[in-house]
């Protein structure tokens, strides 16, 4: 299965965007953005990057 960059990060921009608009009906929207959604995004770069190595970690010969 191939994935190119953009289908790879699409889902993942969209779920934490979809998570971020569901926090702020729960919090100030400013809290949301000044602090919940960088750390959501570093954290979702970290993983993703990480889980692209695996995968080529389990995908090599």
């Amino acid at each position: 299965m191939e994935f190119d960059f953009v289908r790879s990060v699409a889902p993942l921009v969209v779920i934490v965007a979809v998570a971020a608009i569901a926090l702020t009906t729960v919090m100030t929207s400013s809290t949301v953005f000044m602090m919940v959604l960088p750390s959501m995004i570093v954290f979702s770069v970290i993983a993703f990057f990480l889980g692209m190595k695996h995968g080529e970690f389990r995908a090599s010969p």
